[in-house]
């Protein structure tokens, strides 16, 4: 049996910023499926440290078959035509991280999360962010900053949003906002909890717990 590339230890560590807080949202035993799982570095630590029934699914071949020489539970996959395979309910949480701006379908997506799952995870960058609107209004040119780090040619963003954006579509569509923080690269929770426009104005990026109506 192939070695895990890294110790559990190591990757809760290291992880990904949302990612960590993400995993801080799950409960233990909870039947996980995260979206565009990478090469599985959530699923491997809410397996092994909170005992969850953790699966993935990824478009990223390569990725995918990393995360499976490593032991997990991940399918070659994506977010736009696969999700409605999967029956009503099938997981406690389904997380979808830093994914929603790259998909083709976004207000789909969340719908197929919300049946599949009991509660969906979601976590994206802020286009709202100051940084990110001075650049634009400075220049002229689509920004650069750590979140949103590459040219607008590269990126595979397609529907950047804001997190006022995101509140407003919650907001048609029904859905409970059960939690919600924005964050910067640091760690930083932002001090606004109780104003989504300063949070709009300075979180990076954003991470909401969301449940049906």
């Amino acid at each position: 049996m192939p070695e895990a590339p890294y110790p559990i230890r190591y990757v809760a560590k290291n992880m990904r910023l949302d990612l960590r807080l993400i995993a801080e949202m799950v409960t233990p035993g909870a039947r996980v499926l995260d979206i565009g799982c990478g090469d599985g570095a959530l699923l491997a630590y809410l397996t092994a440290e909170k005992g969850a029934d953790a699966r993935g699914i990824e478009i990223d071949m390569a990725e995918a078959t990393r995360a499976v020489a490593a032991g997990l539970a991940v399918i070659h996959g994506d977010a736009d035509h696969d999700l409605a395979s999967y029956p009503d309910g099938a997981f406690d949480y389904v997380v979808l991280s830093r994914t929603l701006q790259a998909v083709e379908r976004p207000r789909e997506v969340l719908r197929q999360m919300l049946r599949i799952g009991r509660r969906a995870i979601v976590s994206f960058p802020n286009f709202g962010h100051w940084l990110v609107r001075w650049q634009v209004l400075s220049t002229g040119r689509m920004p650069m900053t750590d979140t949103w780090h590459r040219a607008w040619y590269e990126t595979p963003n397609i529907h950047p949003c804001t997190i006022q954006d995101f509140f407003d579509l919650c907001t048609l569509e029904g859905y409970m906002v059960e939690q919600w923080l924005a964050v910067d690269e640091r760690g930083l929770k932002a001090p606004w909890k109780r104003s989504p426009r300063l949070a709009n104005l300075f979180g990076e990026q954003a991470l909401f717990l969301l449940r049906r109506g």
